[in-house]
């Protein structure tokens, strides 16, 4: 006996390329934007912001925090792995999965874009990508209006200066900054000695 083919919409949450034009997929990306438009109408005290969110991203819980403003495509492929705080005005194109480790913070106007396009004008209009992955590490934090591009891991603890375009992997505990964005220097105790409770 064989093994069943995949769906299109099992390949994206498998994190293997798929075909956008698929019914299913469309189908399925319509509820997500129609859940993110519902979402960013609530009011901020409205409980129902929590029963959409659980619907819309997964590893949900009370100790997710994400501000109005924010957008994803496929929803389910946006992972959280414990407390987070997404602030205000986010975008995750998640076409492959992003990973939000525990204790992680994501500043006002940061952009996780997994989504990656064929270099060729041709394979472009053919619908041709090559999505990669994304990961933030735990207690990382991206200051404001970051831009996370496909297949970069973000590494436990590392902070990630406001404006800064990250093109590769940054290392565990590390404050890096730029465009491209490259390690400065290590998180130091000096650093953590410096940092009063709020």
């Amino acid at each position: 006996m064989t093994e069943r083919e995949m769906t299109e919409l099992e390949k994206a949450f498998a994190g293997r390329q798929f075909d956008r034009r698929d019914p299913e997929v469309r189908r399925h990306m319509a509820r997500v934007q129609d859940l993110v438009f519902d979402f960013n109408a609530c009011r901020p005290s409205d409980p129902r912001r929590r029963e959409i969110l659980s619907q819309l991203v997964s590893g949900y819980s009370e100790y997710v925090f994400v501000e109005s403003g924010f957008t994803c495509v496929l929803g389910k492929n946006v992972r959280f792995e414990g407390m987070a705080m997404v602030n205000f005005n986010c975008t995750f194109l998640d076409s492959n999965v992003i990973t939000i480790g525990h204790r992680a913070l994501i500043g006002p106007g940061c952009s996780l874009i997994c989504t990656n396009h064929a270099l060729v004008a041709q394979e472009r209009l053919a619908g041709m990508f090559d999505d990669a992955p994304i990961t933030i590490g735990g207690d990382a934090w991206l200051g404001a209006n970051v831009t996370v591009l496909p297949g970069v891991t973000v590494g436990n603890g590392a902070v990630i200066g406001a404006g800064s375009v990250v093109t590769r992997d940054i290392p565990a505990g590390v404050v890096a900054v730029g465009n491209p964005c490259r390690p400065l220097r290590e998180v130091t105790d000096a650093d953590r000695l410096a940092a009063k409770p709020c």
